[in-house]
């Protein structure tokens, strides 16, 4: 396999690992091994291990000395604690979006399309990837750089994921729950952080 040049090298392995992670290639406690990534990818180990090294600080795998690198047992409680972090931060960057967004909501739209679209076809690939994108646009619409590079870095899109396929968290409806905060948004609802923030802690999963 060759790898595209999109985009970083570092982010297409670790893009890989993730969806092999996800999508049970490697199950929890199972190990991965650096070589043999290395060689199905046709790239060095260098990058290998430095996308190992990221995905290790995002909780995802461990190391252990003379027992390499395997995935995590993570548990509810586990995927549940970036929750309140999640929260927090969203919180912050709706009240910092709101006068942009109660303008122009076009950012957070054609997600919420793309919610329902997933919701009729019960597609869970495609409803992680819509509410991950909403949320990162309706971060990105605070114009706060580290606020933006804070939240990436809890690795959203991962554990949203994992929520949903290991522990089958469900919302009653993905697109409407977003569609909601999108009039939120256009009304410039005095208690948006609060909606937000509440949002995103109904969707934690329960230990």
């Amino acid at each position: 396999m060759t790898m595209p040049v999109v985009h970083s090298l570092r982010e297409q392995i670790r893009e890989h690992i993730v969806e092999g992670i996800v999508s049970g290639r490697w199950k929890p406690g199972e190990r991965i091994v650096e070589r043999r990534i290395a060689t199905e990818l046709e790239v060095s180990q260098t990058p290998v291990r430095e996308a190992l090294r990221e995905l290790e600080s995002l909780r995802l795998i461990e190391s252990a000395p003379n027992k390499g690198v395997r995935v995590r047992n993570l548990t509810a409680a586990d995927l549940e604690e970036s929750y309140p972090v999640r929260a927090g931060l969203e919180q912050i960057a709706a009240e910092l979006a709101a006068p942009r967004l109660s303008a122009d909501c076009s950012a957070l739209e054609p997600h919420v399309a793309a919610l329902y679209e997933a919701d009729a076809a019960s597609d869970g690939t495609a409803q992680v990837r819509h509410t991950v994108a909403f949320h990162r646009e309706l971060v990105k619409a605070a114009g706060n750089g580290v606020l933006l590079h804070t939240w990436e870095g809890l690795g959203i899109e991962v554990f949203t994921a994992l929520s949903i396929r290991w522990l089958g968290t469900v919302q009653k409806s993905y697109a409407e729950e977003h569609q909601e905060l999108v009039e939120a948004f256009r009304r410039a609802d005095p208690n948006i952080g609060a909606l937000v923030k509440a949002h995103v802690l109904g969707c934690a999963p329960r230990a």
